[in-house]
């Protein structure tokens, strides 16, 4: 099933400035916040999608690429970008984006204060560059890299912050002259974490952690674009206490260069180089695309500069909007050294009327020809 837009979810258009997605998103918030809608699974839902479209739209780089891709430049196999496919759930969102109620992990304003909320702790983000051929984009591929991610040691054990009694804040009561106010703070204790380790096994950390390489396959999408960003959820490094969940590991995607195809967003360009007989007589050869070889007729009388679209076999949108072509350049070689058999040919049909150039309408100049090709 298609997602639903992130504007349309938001309420916006477009061309929605960042102080009306905040504003979006906290009134969709409100609509849909679960101390509101208690047990309401819909309400849930779409309290969810609301804080997935913030979380990229509120972000300029990840906006541009969602304007640009659409759902398609987060989403993998893994289930790149969103809450979606990273493991988050109601107290990730609530970790992430607190300041939209006013600060604290909670929502204060509804039931006299809301409610405490523990926050979830994440570890942090990886980041790893993968290196792609043409013919890797060209069909998808999985990859299999080697990371070394901080992990929980064997036998490492946690408990509850005696400090904030697992919550990870503390309540500070102040006087105003509009009353008593009470605001929340982070533990100074656990840091937040809510959980403090009580048992640390030889070798690990102070948070009672270790660094460990693993093999994490990533399965990248077909059309990528040199510096697509894609995310594994949960493949980054993991954070202390038994109710933390892992980061992310962040796949940043680079194109090998081609030794002889050139790429222009989905399509493809060759320069295929034919002597000066085959050009005459015409001739049959095979090319080499990024989805295999394919033959292809050089009709008599090609001139250079003729090209040849082979529809389809480029490559194909990384929003599903269908595949480009395989644009190939005839280029007819000029011989540049003669014996002198050959010159005497040549030396003869340079008067012959079939050698004399005679463009007609339907022989296109260079620029006509540029012109055609990005039309």
């Amino acid at each position: 099933m298609a997602k639903q837009d992130f504007y349309e979810i938001l309420g916006l258009s477009k061309s929605a400035t960042q102080a009306e997605i905040k504003k979006g998103y906290r009134k969709m918030a409100i609509k849909y916040h679960p101390d509101k809608n208690p047990d309401d699974r819909t309400a849930e839902e779409n309290f969810k999608k609301a804080a997935e479209a913030y979380e990229v739209l509120s972000d300029e780089n990840k906006k541009a690429r969602y304007d640009q891709y659409g759902h398609q430049a987060f989403e993998g196999p893994q289930g790149g970008g969103g809450f979606g496919g990273s493991g988050m759930n109601m107290d990730d969102i609530f970790s992430q984006f607190g300041d939209i109620f006013g600060g604290g992990g909670g929502f204060g304003g509804f039931g006299g204060g809301g409610r405490q909320r523990q926050a979830r702790v994440k570890g942090s983000n990886m980041r790893i560059r993968v290196k792609l051929t043409l013919e890797e984009i060209a069909t998808g591929v999985e990859k299999k890299v080697k990371v070394r991610r901080k992990v929980k040691a064997e036998g490492v054990t946690y408990k509850t912050c005696p400090t904030c009694n697992g919550s990870g804040q503390q309540m500070r009561v102040t006087n105003t002259i509009l009353g008593r106010m009470q605001t929340a703070t982070t533990c100074n204790t656990c840091s937040g974490a809510g959980e403090i380790i009580s048992s640390k096994p030889n070798g690990s950390d102070a948070q009672g952690l270790i660094t460990r390489e693993e093999t994490v396959s990533i399965n990248i999408p077909e059309g990528v674009t040199e510096g697509v960003q894609l995310k594994v959820g949960g493949k980054g490094n993991e954070a202390p206490g038994d109710s933390s969940i892992a980061g992310d590991l962040l796949v940043l995607i680079e194109e090998i260069p081609h030794e002889t195809l050139k790429r222009e967003g989905t399509n493809i360009h060759y320069d295929l180089y034919v002597n000066f007989s085959e050009a005459v007589l015409g001739t049959n050869k095979e090319v080499e695309t990024v989805t295999g070889k394919v033959k292809i007729k050089i009709e008599a009388g090609t001139q250079s500069g003729k090209i040849l679209r082979l529809k389809g076999k480029g490559l194909p949108s990384i929003e599903r909007y269908g595949t480009g072509d395989f644009l190939i350049h005839i280029n007819v070689w000029t011989p540049q050294e003669l014996d002198k058999e050959q010159k005497q040919f040549f030396d003869k049909m340079s008067d012959n009327e079939n050698f004399k150039p005679s463009p007609n309408k339907l022989d296109k100049s260079f620029f006509e020809k540029v012109k055609d090709m990005f039309s």
